[in-house]
Order: C-alpha cells, then sequence, then structure tokens
C-alpha cells in the first residue's frame, strides 16, 4: 500500500471523474486520512469534511474564497457550510461515484496548505 504525504498530495493534480472510478476503500481512505489529519470521515464513509471556526464572517468568506480558488483550478469542488456567522465546514465527495476518490483527498491538502 502506498504512503501518501501532504507534500505528494499537494504535488497532484485532480483527474477528471465522470463515473467508472471506484471508490476508496476503507482502508485506503483510512491511509489517506493519515496525510491530512485535520480532516475525518462522515459517518456514511462517503465524503471527508473539515471544520474550522474562524474569528469573523469576513475572514469565514476570506478562507471559503481562498478554498474555491483551489477547487477551480483543480476542477473538484467541494461543499462549503458557512453558518453561525464564523463556524465553516467543508465537505469532499467525489459525486460521480458516490464516494471518495483520490481526488477528494488531493484537495483536502490543497486546502491544508492554507493554514489552520
Amino acid at each position: 500500500m502506498a504512503t501518501h504525504t501532504t507534500d505528494s498530495l499537494c504535488q497532484s493534480k485532480c483527474v477528471p471523474c465522470e463515473g467508472g472510478v471506484p471508490v476508496l476503500t476503507p482502508t485506503e481512505v483510512q491511509d489517506f486520512l493519515k496525510a491530512i489529519p485535520l480532516w475525518s470521515r462522515t459517518d456514511d464513509g462517503k465524503a471527508i469534511y473539515r471544520q474550522r471556526k474562524l474569528k469573523s464572517f469576513a475572514q469565514g468568506l476570506q478562507w471559503l474564497n481562498a478554498i474555491g480558488e483551489i477547487a477551480e483550478a483543480d476542477q473538484h469542488h467541494p461543499d462549503l457550510h458557512l453558518t453561525g456567522y464564523r463556524n465553516v465546514r467543508v465537505e469532499l465527495t467525489t459525486h460521480a461515484i458516490g464516494g471518495l476518490s483520490e481526488n477528494d483527498f488531493i484537495i483536502a491538502a490543497k486546502i491544508d496548505q492554507l493554514g489552520t
């Protein structure tokens, strides 16, 4: 099994997915999660997420806009939530396959490079 690192994921580029790609196994997901410790798997195992509490609404928007730039560059888009004016939740899944692919972890690692 390959060992993934934040650096190796950040150097990767998302591959367009129109389906037909197998969903990652629970073991593969656990291996990828080791490289992005700020992220968790959803209870159903079909997505990963990260939550942050920012100092202000404006900071929340700035962080979400920076994530949007990453998502557009790789053409892999997360679900973004800003609630309670400063609580942010980012959720990644590969919609075309109904679960997790390597693309989700690539974007998560790139988001983590924005800082905590």
